[in-house]
């Protein structure tokens, strides 16, 4: 088969707006979510977490729980099946935390230690409640700090680059008629999709078969296959709607534990995570603590660029949240540094979440970045022009399409920036300061393998099968557009089939690559099937079937420098009195090759942003020293953006086209979030001309940095 190229042309079915194929079914209920698939015989697992934060455990006193009404075993390390931890999958080595049961060591309040199984939940939980675990407990640190001492950089890791070094930073910093030396953090944040993580296993005719909420089914049935030593063709994996994912469903001790118990039962066995069990057991971002030091001459130009990075990772597994990676594409420098730091502490593994690195750090260097214009007296977007590098900064690698500026001169012109006083403090309404930002946002475009396969049917119509996951973008949906237009069909004489590892392997819906790898493939298949009907005649009973596979053209495509680009804008109002900021306007213009679904990717680009001023005002979760647990883990203590807190978005694209590109399509999934806490914070600081270097926002920091203020004031010290 050909692996020749197409870009999909703008118009046609792909660049269209097109509702979701299965919003009617949504909306009605007709959908059903891994957790509501019912099962005949079906049994319910209930896990059990550890109340330590480290040490062993000494037992698990079982037996009157199995004399508990409805109760039919308890699954822990004294009597688990066995597996096997020790291989590399999709994404390298697998956190221990997937092993589950196999030792008596706990790491982590919140560890998983035993799976009651009963007929019903309500059984499974009030006797996993009753369930008495004893410890012997060991002194624990779950305390992180920007000042930590053991921080290390990790000499190796199969997903971030640890650190880059060209020239000498603090030469050329010594040199600098203008100098930023800051430092910023962020919290802890927690993804948590409407949907809980839910799986249900059985063995059926001697397959296991896992239904599942995921990101990808190939990848948790590969997983699955390793970790049980089972053959890859006995494992199939169902996933069919997502109630939202962003990074926390992978591979993770629900499932594992649902497949443990099927095993010692022979009957299907459902485990549904709680709410709480989720702030432990599906990963978090971890905090930073960033140090930006930034070296220009007196127009802003950039000659020294260091941005260091700490986050935190388990004692088990280890996990870069890469906020420094940011600079490394968006400014270069005469001398360049970035570096990632590690601190091992008694907590779970932190993991991706919807845009892993870039959302923090983009706080970070585009507050550094706005600090740097305002001690150069030039207008934040102007010094982001004067900085706009011609290759990557650090690999030298040419931009597959970078129009940045082009985001920045469409914002700049809706927002109005051309009016914007750039004195601090001064729009005033009653009570509220007002004040505007902006901000830079890239996140990058990567593309993964896939298979496709696409019938002509009998009555005239086309399937499209594809092992996709539509964790709520609009995956089915975008696929049937892809396949029409390659086709030159409307629309709806295309069905399509997803989530289902018998399709097929093919790229998970993470890392905003799930359409462009998938769009790929069809349109490869899709292209090969047009080609056989035109040699015309019948079709077949069964229909005319093409296939692609990617993986070759995928390693032949040329290295580049391929990431989506915007800019962020914000306008907020302060309340003097009370430290309450609001949010009044948002608006985000963004470069991302073809879009496909301007309807759906409207959607993606302002839920992002949304994300990103509660990032900016509101999350923040706290754990507890003396426990090592979380204080408040649930939706109600864990606070977020609700729905009087944001205001009106809009979200825009500018024309971004990519020469020479196969698909033409970036990812747009997360690139929403990055930028929207730097300019929401840059704002803020034009309002009240106090800076703000650590989220969330909160109105006592707000009202704290006003008494700083005016205590420096009254010294007759400049502002900070």
């Amino acid at each position: 088969m050909t692996t020749t190229t197409r870009t999909p042309a703008s118009t046609g079915a792909v660049g269209s707006a097109h509702t979701r194929l299965e919003g009617r079914d949504k909306v009605t209920g007709a959908a059903r979510y891994a957790g509501e698939i019912p099962f005949a015989d079906l049994a319910h697992g209930w896990l059990v977490l550890s109340t330590v934060a480290r040490g062993r455990i000494r037992s698990v006193e079982d037996a009157p729980v199995l004399a508990m009404p409805g109760v039919l075993t308890v699954v822990h390390h004294g009597n688990a099946p066995r597996v096997d931890t020790d291989y590399v999958g999709m994404l390298g080595r697998p956190n221990p935390v997937i092993g589950l049961f196999q030792h008596d060591r706990v790491p982590f309040s919140g560890w998983p230690v035993a799976l009651v199984v009963a007929e019903t939940p309500e059984q499974a939980r009030e006797a996993a409640e009753a369930l008495a675990v004893r410890y012997d407990e060991e002194p624990h640190d779950v305390g992180f700090s920007a000042g930590r001492t053991d921080a290390y950089t990790p000499e190796s890791n199969p997903m971030v680059q640890a650190e880059t070094t060209k020239g000498d930073v603090a030469a050329l910093l010594k040199e600098s008629a203008v100098v930023v030396d800051e430092e910023y953090t962020t919290p802890e944040e927690h993804h948590h999709p409407m949907e809980p993580h839910a799986a249900t296993a059985r063995w059926d005719g001697g397959r296991l078969d896992v239904v599942d909420a995921n990101q990808g089914s190939t990848w948790v049935a590969g997983e699955l296959a390793s970790l049980f030593s089972l053959d890859p063709a006995s494992v199939r994996v169902r996933s069919e709607h997502v109630g939202g994912a962003f990074g926390s469903k992978g591979v993770g001790p629900h499932q594992v534990a649902a497949v443990m118990a099927t095993t010692v039962l022979d009957r299907p066995v459902r485990v549904v995570l709680t709410r709480r069990q989720m702030f432990s057991l599906v990963g978090f971002r971890s905090p930073t603590a960033q140090r930006i030091r930034l070296g220009a001459d007196a127009d802003g130009r950039l000659h020294a660029f260091d941005h260091q990075a700490q986050s935190l990772t388990s004692t088990v597994h280890e996990f870069i949240e890469s906020s420094a990676v940011l600079g490394r594409v968006m400014y270069d420098a005469d001398a360049h540094h970035t570096v990632h730091r590690l601190v091992r502490l008694d907590v779970p593994t932190p993991s991706w979440m919807r845009a892993p690195g870039e959302a923090p750090g983009s706080f970070a260097l585009e507050s550094a970045l706005d600090e740097l214009a305002e001690k150069c007296g030039v207008d934040p977007i102007t010094l982001r022009v004067r900085n706009e590098p011609d290759a990557g900064p650090v690999s030298g690698l040419p931009f597959s399409s970078r129009n940045l500026l082009a985001c920045f001169e469409e914002g700049a012109r809706r927002f109005g920036w051309a009016d914007r006083d750039p004195r601090p403090g001064v729009r005033r309404e009653g009570r509220w300061l007002l004040g505007t930002g902006t901000a830079a946002a890239t996140y990058p475009s990567g593309v993964g393998p896939s298979t496709a396969a696409v019938t002509a049917e009998t009555d005239g119509t086309f399937t499209v099968r594809i092992n996709a996951a539509d964790i709520g973008t609009g995956a089915r949906t975008a696929m049937a557009l892809v396949a029409a237009d390659t086709l030159k069909v409307a629309p709806d004489r295309v069905r399509v089939r997803i989530a289902d590892s018998d399709l097929g392997p093919a790229m998970i819906a993470g890392g905003s690559m799930g359409t462009r790898s998938w769009a790929w493939a069809v349109t490869l298949a899709a292209d090969e099937l047009v080609k056989r009907l035109a040699l015309g005649g019948a079709i077949p009973p069964g229909g005319i079937t093409t296939r692609s596979n990617t993986a070759e053209a995928v390693g032949a495509l040329e290295k580049k420098e391929r990431h989506s680009f915007g800019a962020q804008f914000a306008e907020v109002a302060v309340d003097v009195t009370t430290g309450e900021v609001r949010v009044r306007r948002l608006l985000g213009i963004f470069a991302a090759g073809t879009i496909v679904n301007p309807l759906t990717a409207r959607s993606q680009f302002i839920g992002g942003m949304t994300w990103g001023l509660s990032m900016a005002l509101h999350e923040e979760a706290i754990r507890d020293g003396a426990t090592g647990g979380h204080v408040g883990a649930d939706l109600a203590g864990y606070h977020f953006a609700a729905h009087a807190d944001v205001p009106h978005i809009e979200a825009d694209w500018v024309d971004d086209p990519v020469p020479g590109d196969p698909v033409g399509m970036k990812g747009i999934g997360e690139i929403g979030v990055v930028g929207v806490a730097a300019a929401i914070a840059n704002a803020v600081w034009h309002a009240t001309g106090e800076r703000h270097r650590d989220l969330p926002i909160r109105p006592d920091r707000v009202l704290g940095a006003a008494d700083a203020a005016r205590r420096r004031a009254e010294r007759g010290e400049p502002r900070a």
